[in-house]
């Protein structure tokens, strides 16, 4: 059957996504044309292809479980010297993201699997270019800011050519916005990072 990289994510929904996909080119990022604008759950996971209607019901039922919750964008950071990438902070939703990328990764799940790093929401504009261009890319944005009541999350594959494709969306709630479920992230308060 052969093998397929997967991601989840969430994506920054229009007009944010494609002015920060325009703003990442301009930084001179050759991914920025591949990879659409979002907020990671799952990073590149390489699985078996017959593995995907388990992965897809698995994601279903996370979906299923969650509600929709205010997302908000505001300023950069980077994780120099780590890594080389500077990012708009999420500085409200990302307690629901830590919730959701636990339930896509939880290890009795189709998905399960450690994380190279812990995890940070975030939206990456600058991966592995010039330390002039992150630096640019960090000053440019430091005053951005988008917000929007994120109500979905997908499941997306990389294909031969490096660009990201979007396989399925998931709603929250089963397709019912606003019917918090069992253990969504009901009330939590905002974290700011």
């Amino acid at each position: 059957m052969g093998t397929v990289t997967l991601g989840v994510s969430i994506a920054v929904p229009e007009p944010y996504g494609s002015l920060l996909q325009q703003q990442r080119a301009g930084f001179g990022d050759p991914a920025a044309h591949g990879i659409p604008t979002h907020v990671t759950l799952l990073p590149p996971t390489e699985v078996d292809s017959g593995r995907l209607p388990a992965i897809e019901a698995h994601l279903a039922a996370v979906a299923a479980a969650g509600r929709p919750f205010p997302m908000r964008l505001s300023g950069t950071g980077t994780f120099r010297p780590m890594s080389p990438v500077v990012f708009v902070r999420v500085v409200e939703g990302a307690a629901a993201c830590t919730w959701l990328q636990k339930r896509v990764r939880d290890a009795s799940g189709p998905l399960a699997r450690e994380l190279q790093f812990p995890y940070h929401p975030h939206v990456t504009v600058a991966h592995g270019i010039a330390d002039e261009l992150m630096d640019r890319a960090y000053e440019e944005l430091t005053d951005y800011a988008a917000e929007w009541t994120c109500s979905s999350f997908a499941l997306y594959e990389q294909g031969a050519d490096s660009v990201w494709r979007q396989l399925h969306e998931y709603t929250f709630g089963g397709g019912i916005p606003g019917v918090p479920a069992q253990g969504s992230p009901v009330d939590e308060p905002a974290t700011t990072i």
